[in-house]
């Protein structure tokens, strides 16, 4: 691996720099080489933002956007909806207090500089939103991101899409949720080009989310998911 690794009983520290960014553009982390692995390519012609947005406003399904292709999502299963709906319950609350808002899986977020639409499970912005071009189903500002892993985009969630989320000025906080087993991966931006990565495990563990002072117990975020023991991690 290209970028250092320091390993400590609760975190590890990942740190990136530009000259890494430039030779290895989806290389710091481990993931799929192929942008596309997690995802079914819905179309091969190129699209610009626009003609991308009528066709999503039309849609019977999702689709993410990444300079001029599209790429259909998959659907979630009952864990990753109890999972999401956990998180809204437990966070809101405090996040209004903050002058904060969640948003779920509806609202795109649009990342300029990779030229990209995507949808994460839920997203935080503290202050006024920031909407592309006026529309209000597309942020440009978030605070926090949030997925929930499922075993076909893990790779990407963990790999790729972090890479484009961190094209984010904004983004301070990036937290990735197992449905398969109690596991949270939590990255906190320490520094433009550094980021450091605390691991969750257990229910009694707590989830603290240092971007917004909101915490959760991993029990709250697991509560009613019943795991299949089938799972692969």
């Amino acid at each position: 691996m290209a970028a250092a690794r320091k390993t400590h009983a609760e975190a590890q520290v990942l740190a990136c720099t530009c000259e890494l960014l430039q030779l290895y553009p989806f290389g710091i982390f481990e993931s799929n080489k192929n942008l596309e692995a997690p995802m079914q390519q819905a179309a091969r012609k190129y699209l610009t933002p626009e003609e991308y947005l009528a066709l999503e406003d039309a849609a019977e399904y999702k689709s993410e956007y990444y300079k001029g292709e599209t790429f259909a999502m998959a659907r979630g299963s009952d864990e990753h909806n109890t999972i999401a709906l956990n998180l809204v319950e437990g966070l809101r609350s405090s996040l209004r207090s903050k002058n904060c808002k969640l948003f779920m899986s509806d609202m795109k977020v649009w990342i300029e500089k990779v030229e990209t639409f995507a949808y994460p499970d839920l997203a935080v912005v503290c202050g006024a939103p920031n909407y592309y071009q006026g529309r209000r189903d597309i942020i440009t500002n978030p605070l926090v991101l949030i997925e929930v892993l499922s075993e076909s985009t893990k790779n990407y969630d963990r790999g790729e899409k972090f890479q484009l989320y961190r094209s984010l000025p904004s983004l301070r906080e990036y937290i990735l949720i197992d449905q398969t087993a109690l596991h949270v991966e939590q990255y906190y931006r320490e520094a433009k080009f550094r980021w450091i990565l605390t691991e969750h495990f257990g229910n009694d563990e707590i989830l603290k989310l240092g971007s917004v002072e909101a915490e959760l117990t991993l029990r709250a975020i697991y509560d009613s998911v019943e795991f299949n023991p089938s799972d692969k991690k």
